[in-house]
């Protein structure tokens, strides 16, 4: 097996990052950062070159099949619906996730996309997506949203609808979600309501202290729709077994998420009989008694930030050369070109993106969050 690092500049309106696992028996991996470049064009030309650009690169990697996708716009509430016009009546089945969280090199929209190989993709009347090979099935979530009751009554009743849909296919919220996303409207006045209602909808499904949690990112963003105040991406996988999900705490740089009051697991991976997948939470300038550290100092919360990064991966027997994805969320647009040097620097060879996207507490500068894969070989478990 091997990963490979490509950026493509197809034209002179888009940018593409493409980070490679080529498995030698089995499936590969693909994940797709795909940026405009043309700043002064208008969204409509922009949508429409990030688009066609996606659209090229599917016909392009026979065989494979986006999985989960990701589109961020700087406007959803004049370019949501565009977008949808643009997408017009294709006929994939890709879990799809529409957020504002406006790319801060100055353009109007770019995308995330997973893609992976040699799957058979549906989707569920239930909204969820499904991608199926061999032993496993995969559950991709895209935007679901609420329009009523404030950001408690929404995260949970979101929540207890997914655990009910996961139900339905033999599943559980606390055996089989590997991974969730919250993107809050105005995460200052209304992730405390995240928070409660995610704790009341956790302790039904005994996801406490005691026993584990998810992996998660609760950050700043928005949808179209002002009354939307939560919107919830998820990933779950049919058909593991004993010792093959373990979660990640890198105790000596950070605390447990419990000791302030919220609940989410700091990392999880999966393993496979032929490759490790790791999914790193939200993580930010933190030590291990829950203090922001480097209040107000960008560049040295960004060295703190990675050291956690770090410890996650080390704990999981991995490293930053195995990362597949990056998306960094930013609270002020004007710490842009210290964190985009930075991450270029440290980062040369990794699907990245920039965000404006407030992080949960107001001192927090930065946030990042991750997804990683490595070869491994065990014989307890069947290939992914």
């Amino acid at each position: 097996m091997a990963t490979c690092y490509k950026e493509l500049t197809p034209n002179n309106n888009v940018r593409i990052e493409l980070w490679e696992f080529t498995a030698a028996n089995g499936m590969g991996e693909r994940h797709v950062m795909i940026h405009a470049r043309q700043s002064r064009q208008t969204a409509k030309e922009q949508i429409e070159s990030v688009v066609e650009a996606y659209n090229r690169l599917l016909e392009d990697l026979t065989n494979y099949h986006a999985v989960f996708r990701r589109f961020f716009l700087s406007d959803a509430a004049n370019q949501a619906e565009l977008l949808t016009k643009i997408l017009g009546q294709e006929c994939q089945p890709t879990a799809t996730s529409t957020v504002e969280q406006p790319p801060l090199d100055g353009t109007k929209i770019a995308l995330w996309a997973y893609l992976v190989e040699g799957v058979t993709i549906q989707r569920l009347d239930n909204g969820l997506s499904v991608a199926t090979h061999g032993a496993y099935s995969h559950y991709w979530g895209g935007t679901r949203t609420l329009r009523h009751g404030d950001s408690e009554q929404q995260t949970y009743q979101l929540l207890d609808e997914y655990a009910n849909q996961l139900k339905e296919e033999g599943m559980t919220l606390e055996h089989d979600c590997i991974r969730t996303w919250f993107l809050v409207q105005n995460v200052d006045v209304n992730y405390a309501g995240v928070v409660k209602g995610r704790n009341e909808l956790f302790d039904r499904h005994n996801l406490v202290p005691e026993n584990h949690f998810i992996s998660s990112t609760g950050i700043g963003g928005r949808t179209d729709d002002s009354r939307e105040l939560v919107q919830m991406n998820t990933y779950a996988v049919k058909g593991l077994g004993d010792g093959q999900i373990n979660f990640l705490h890198a105790k000596k740089q950070m605390n447990s998420t419990a000791e302030y009051g919220v609940r989410f697991e700091r990392g999880t991976y999966i393993d496979y009989g032929d490759r490790r997948h790791v999914f790193i939470s939200g993580t930010a300038s933190i030590d291990n008694k829950g203090n922001v550290v480097h209040v107000g100092e960008i560049e040295n919360q960004v060295h703190r930030m990675w050291v956690n990064v770090e410890a996650l991966l080390n704990e999981g027997q991995m490293g930053f050369d195995d990362i597949a994805q990056i998306l960094v969320y930013l609270r002020d647009p004007a710490d842009y070109s210290v964190v985009s040097r930075l991450f270029k620097e440290r980062f040369p060879n990794t699907p990245k993106v920039i965000l404006l996207a407030p992080v949960c507490r107001p001192t927090w500068l930065i946030e990042m969050e991750c997804m990683g894969i490595k070869e491994i070989k065990d014989s307890r478990f069947k290939p992914f």
